[in-house]
């Protein structure tokens, strides 16, 4: 394992262990519970968000290192960011774990991400790394639907 692989390892484990924006948001805008079937990952997310930004965001996990680390560096990622560089956000992550080349370029402000692009090594973890941010797109879609009052619930396929 070279050096860069064990820093990566070792900011998934730190991710894993401390879990950065872990809980509930009593009065959030849209919850939503992401379910990985096949491997029992499980997710729920929280967030406020008007239409244009995205406020606060809590995530609760159970699972794997990999899909708690991941949604732990994506709520890092997004709060407090406009829907709109969310959604980039997401399309960035999601365009670097599922394209066969690895040219998908990271700014500075998501270089945490740059630890989870190692698990393309193991093709059955990506989804494991994609549930939280697949739920949260999820939830953006439910938002700008305006279906804010129910919770609802997305499957990794």
């Amino acid at each position: 394992m070279s050096l860069t692989d064990e820093l990566y390892r070792e900011t998934i484990l730190d991710h894993y262990h401390h879990p950065r924006n872990q809980g509930e948001l009593n009065d959030a805008t849209i919850k939503i519970e992401g379910v990985n079937p096949l491997c029992g990952d499980e997710i729920t997310l929280y967030f406020n968000a008007d239409d244009k930004t995205l406020s606060d965001v809590k995530i609760n996990s159970h699972g794997c290192s990999i899909n708690t680390a991941s949604g732990s560096i994506m709520t890092e990622c997004v709060k407090g960011q406009s829907l709109d560089n969310v959604k980039e956000v997401i399309n960035t992550f999601k365009t670097m774990m599922l394209s066969k080349e690895d040219n998908t370029e990271l700014s500075e402000e998501l270089e945490d991400l740059e630890c989870l692009r190692g698990v393309k090594k193991y093709p059955v973890r990506i989804k494991c790394a994609l549930l939280p941010w697949n739920t949260l797109q999820q939830g953006l879609e439910r938002l700008s639907s305006g279906k804010t009052d129910t919770q609802d619930q997305y499957v990794e396929k």
